[in-house]
């Protein structure tokens, strides 16, 4: 079947896809001696579309497992979805208030099925986005984090865990979101610094005193309404002031309260006016002075506020009901009513909100489930010091080890409804955990689990632990974990502490992070810049294939993606050069398949080039894809398609193929086949459905899918040393001289004479073997070896350090020669000054592979060569 003229991706992707699907090619098979090989995919929630992190989360774990199975592994792709509790609650509330009604309204069974709806929903947008993304991920084991099974093994985490002195029950201040009415990890907390108030007071002495002529003390706060709270006065104890203050009673105004001067040295003498209040039920810090004190001094622990941050019946009645802010304003007037209110001033600070829809958070004081953290940390540790685990960005190392170091206990009960609920049962005072009510009597715990802890089962739970099955025997641990950087805390690390403890093995070898993807300015994508990128649109206008190439390419490790609409364009023309190449290969009777014949045939110095160049350039792929340098990957394919094989191979041959010698023309096209048919295995992981387009479209031996192919044997390709130095002579010097043709402007056909000055004899000997080729390519002949210097009638093309002189007589305007051969010049020391500025530099050379460091030393030493003839050709003619 012939190519068309043009790849139409619209017509291809579904096609193909569906066609892979139905004949279970994503499938592993578990039972089978392969061995394994597999990476579980971060799970999307379901709370809508995909965006482009998530092209990105899926492209470059689906290329190593495309490669595996390509090499023979039997690899599996584990697809699935997450539940995410609060997320659900926030798309579900705003449908809600646009009904006119809320969740509490509603009620804890209706809002359920709701949830369930949208689930079923949304998790149809995305499994077709996926598919629709060409991810080759094990649809029939397709997993949702409340699935039956997943459900099965959360509760038996968190019973085990509790038996295990690991999951307590307390009463602990938390990040509240009033808007959700639920607490909230730390991790999903993001500060703001906001330009607000620090406002100062007078608490006057209890017992009526002075201190200094003074009848109380300065406090200042940036949140009033908890002044009603307020259970202590702190100083520093290397504060003077302490020594006579420290165990006086001031009386907290409004509420007449007594409270103790304390000393902490948490207290910074240079704040304010060096004194702070302790409100131990509203301020983390503050909470933490109280668990120093409490044995010694009665502070009281005093909750203000209701759920919605409303004033609760602890204050003044004239204040119960009223909002925090409205609150804040109300302390404010009675202070100035009562002659206690000491100035206003501006001062900015820090706020925390909610990372999802904005919501200042209060620190509440109430019971929740906490994770011991420290036990499960030193675990993770070790791990890592073991090198059980290894991070592909040492950045990602430094962070997981100052986190676990600096770990905290994990509160992991969220009131909420969507989501797993709490194994806990409540009798009184009495609690029981465990899977099924103790009896008559006893009621469930009406929390749901932080969204996290279901998810950090995920390597284990999708495989059917607890239950032994062949699925987790074979698969886990899994090869990689592949999400942006950001959940590092919030899901990497969760993982390996479960997995640490309930299997002693680590979850994964390694740990994969990239970075965000920014628009082309560099700024974070947001709705409300108007800067988002829809990977639905790009996909649909330039292909899937396209954009896969782009975000490839542009992976560097720990490097943030700038991606614009006109990168993904770029990558369209990559395909088309890929097809166009591939309709040339078939209009000259060049066919896929038996490569191993293709490369046996290889005899003429052009052929065994291509060859070497394609044996070397695979073998830096496979390191590449082995040290998770995508980019490279992506760059490394680029240019062996685009420059070696499309614009140099194919221009070569063309007198080989076209030429009178059958024997040479059968080697050429056998080899120009088994080449490209190592390239598109190669270039397949990246761009699956254009690859296998032409795979079940080319004529040759290409039974069955490309995707299922055998993955090219770089030890099985031929290479050899002086025909690649001799074709790389030959693709410098043709360039060279193509590029001093075109700058003055010499038409194609216009055949010009050439004399080389001072040549070697290894090129002396190089022109006479490739003169027919350097005639057909160049349209220049002759190459006669000379010591004179060029005429001025003649344009000079240095290459390889040879200064080739070509004839230009009543061609060329020599004027412009004269600055060409300075814009030369200049472009030669520029490139110069790069190469010594990575020569010069000790931690590139100490750091850098040894070849790259000899390239560009090579490089250097051309450049030089080149400088030297071009200033000497300008001082000896103009």
């Amino acid at each position: 079947m012939a190519l068309d003229k043009h790849y139409d991706a619209s017509a291809v992707e579904q096609k193909l896809y569906t066609n892979w699907e139905s004949d279970n090619c994503f499938e592993p098979e578990v039972t089978g001696d392969k061995e394994p090989y597999a990476i579980m995919m971060p799970p999307p929630n379901v709370t809508g579309t995909l965006h482009v992190g998530h092209a990105l989360d899926n492209t470059l774990p689906d290329m190593l497992i495309r490669r595996a199975r390509m090499k023979g592994y039997d690899a599996l792709y584990q697809p699935g979805t997450d539940h995410a509790s609060i997320a659900v609650h926030v798309v579900l509330d705003r449908q809600f208030k646009d009904e006119g009604t809320d969740r509490f309204e509603m009620g804890r069974e209706k809002f359920l099925e709701r949830a369930w709806q949208w689930k079923d929903h949304s998790h149809s947008t995305i499994a077709a986005q996926m598919r629709r993304l060409g991810v080759s991920c094990a649809w029939q084991r397709e997993r949702f984090t409340m699935d039956e099974g997943l459900s099965s093994a959360v509760e038996h985490v968190f019973i085990e865990l509790h038996k295990r002195d690991l999951i307590y029950r307390g009463q602990r201040l938390v990040n509240w979101d009033p808007v959700m009415q639920t607490s909230i990890s730390d991790l999903e907390v993001k500060h703001k610094d906001v330009n607000g108030y620090l406002w100062h007071f007078t608490y006057p002495f209890a017992d009526g005193g002075e201190y200094n002529g003074a009848k109380g003390i300065n406090i200042a706060t940036t949140r009033p309404e908890t002044i009603l709270a307020d259970g202590a006065i702190a100083i520093n104890p290397k504060d003077p002031r302490a020594a006579e203050l420290v165990g006086r009673m001031v009386t907290v105004p409004i509420v007449n309260r007594e409270i103790p001067i304390i000393a902490d040295d948490y207290v910074d003498p240079e704040f304010g006016s060096g004194m702070v209040k302790i409100t131990a039920a509203h301020d983390f810090n503050d909470f933490e002075v109280y668990k120093r004190h409490k044995d010694s001094v009665t502070i009281p622990l005093i909750n203000l506020m209701t759920r919605e941050a409303k004033m609760n019946e602890n204050c003044p009645e004239d204040y119960v009901g009223m909002d925090r802010f409205e609150a804040r304003k109300k302390v404010i007037e009675d202070f100035k009513a009562l002659g206690l209110f000491v100035k206003e001033e501006e001062h900015m600070h820090g706020i925390p909100h909610a990372e999802r829809d904005d919501t200042i958070l209060e620190p509440y004081l109430s019971n929740q489930w906490f994770v011991k953290g420290e036990p499960l940390a030193k675990k993770c540790l070790q791990a890592a010091d073991d090198g059980e685990v290894s991070f592909v960005n040492p950045r990602d190392e430094k962070v997981y080890r100052h986190w676990l170091n600096n770990i905290q206990d994990w509160c992991i009960s969220r009131q909420l409804w969507w989501g797993h609920r709490i194994p806990a049962w409540y009798k009184g005072e009495e609690i029981k955990v465990q899977a099924e009510s103790p009896g008559e009597g006893w009621e469930q715990d009406n929390d749901v689990l932080d969204t996290w802890f279901s998810s950090a089962l995920w390597p284990m739970s999708t495989l059917g632990w607890p239950e032994k099955t062949p699925e987790f025997d074979k698969f886990f641990p899994q090869e990689a974990i592949m999400p942006g950087r950001d959940i590092l805390f919030f899901w990497i690390i969760r993982m390996m502490m479960m997995t640490k403890e309930f299997t002693g093995k680590v979850p994964f070898k390694t740990i994969y992070t990239h970075a965000m993807i920014l628009d082309e300015k560099g700024q974070k994508m947001s709705k409300s810049k108007g800067n988002v990128i829809n990977p639905l649109d790009l996909m649909g206008k330039y292909g899937t294939d396209a954009l896969r190439y782009t975000l490839v390419n542009q992976s560097a490790i720990g490097q943030d993606i700038k991606l614009s609409e006109g990168m993904v364009e770029q990558g369209r023309n990559f395909c088309t050069k890929i097809w166009n190449a591939c309709r040339f290969a078939e209009m000259n009777g060049i066919e896929l398949g038996n490569e191993t014949a293709g490369f046996a045939k290889a005899k003429h110095p052009v052929n065994v080039w291509m060859c070497s160049v394609l044996k070397e350039t695979i073998g830096d792929i496979e390191e590449a894809f082995d040290s998770y340098r995508f980019n490279d990957v992506g760059g490394k394919l680029y240019h062996l398609m685009w420059s070696t094989y499309c614009d140099w191979y194919l221009e070569l041959i063309k007198p080989l193929v076209n030429g009178d010698d059958e024997e040479l023309k059968t080697e050429t096209k056998a080899v120009a086949g088994a080449v490209l048919t190592s390239i598109l295995k190669v270039l397949h992981p990246m761009m699956p459905y254009m690859t296998e387009e032409l795979w079940q479209n080319m004529d040759g031996d290409t039974d069955g899918y490309l995707m299922q192919a055998a993955w090219p044997v770089v030890k099985d390709i031929p290479s050899d040393e002086t025909a690649k130095d001799d074709i790389n002579w030959l693709v410098n010097v043709v360039g060279a001289i193509r590029t001093a043709r075109s700058e003055m402007k010499v038409a194609p056909k216009v055949e010009v004479e050439a004399r080389v000055r001072d040549a070697d004899s290894t090129s002396q000997a190089r022109f006479e073997k490739f003169a027919s080729m350097l005639a057909f390519l160049t349209k220049t002949s002759g190459f006669e070896s000379t010591s004179d210097a060029a005429a001025k009638t003649e344009v000079v093309a240095v290459s390889e350090g040879l200064e080739i002189l070509l004839n230009m007589e009543g061609v060329v305007d020599f004027g412009a020669e004269k600055e060409r051969l300075e814009k030369e010049i200049e472009k030669a020391e520029k490139e110069l000054s790069k190469i010594d500025g990575m020569l010069g530099n000790e931690s590139f050379v100490a750091r850098a592979p040894e070849h790259v460091v000899t390239e560009q030393q090579t490089k250097r030493d051309a450049l030089m060569a080149d400088l030297k003839s071009l200033k000497s050709t300008i001082e000896a003619r103009f």
